[in-house]
């Protein structure tokens, strides 16, 4: 199954693509959408859906895995997550793709056993996971794919209980 992680963001919103049967995952592509911080709003949440809309078509994933919003010190920072959130789901529901959503804390176990891990340990943990050396530019790329290896890893713990009942 092909999916695609979003770490959602106003200045960066991170992607990852990944192949993986639940088990073994292997990367297909990651990166970073940077919009400016000078610019309006709305022509960010332009930009971010043009970009997100590319890479849709590109990779051609089955399912989408964006990061919930979590709760920030600033209400402004978390409401300007929220509409970048919301261009993903937009985005997903106009290429008919069914949306896994996931808490930071759920990303993080799922993919280092520790909830309150810092972003070294998480871009190790998605290394080692794919099973790559490359270091990504942005931890928003990392993000991303971890919060994609958290929904195969959610897929396959599903699977395996499905089986056994």
């Amino acid at each position: 199954m092909r999916i695609v992680g979003i770490d959602c963001g106003t200045e960066r919103t991170g992607f990852g693509v990944i192949e993986s049967d639940g088990r073994s995952h292997r990367l297909i592509e990651a990166g970073v959408i940077r919009t400016k911080p000078a610019y309006p709003l709305e022509f960010r949440l332009a930009q971010i859906a043009r970009e997100l809309r590319s890479v849709l078509v590109q990779y051609a994933p089955h399912i989408m895995s964006v990061e919930e919003v979590f709760y920030a010190v600033n209400a402004k920072s978390a409401l300007k997550l929220a509409h970048v959130r919301g261009v993903a789901l937009l985005l997903a529901a106009e290429a008919g793709l069914p949306v896994s959503e996931y808490s930071p804390l759920e990303v993080k176990i799922s993919v280092v056993g520790y909830g309150r891990a810092e972003k070294q340990q998480v871009e190790m943990m998605v290394q080692s996971l794919l099973g790559i050396d490359r270091q990504f530019k942005s931890y928003d790329a990392t993000d991303a794919l971890a919060v994609a290896i958290c929904h195969a890893a959610r897929m396959n713990y599903q699977q395996a209980v499905g089986a056994e009942s």
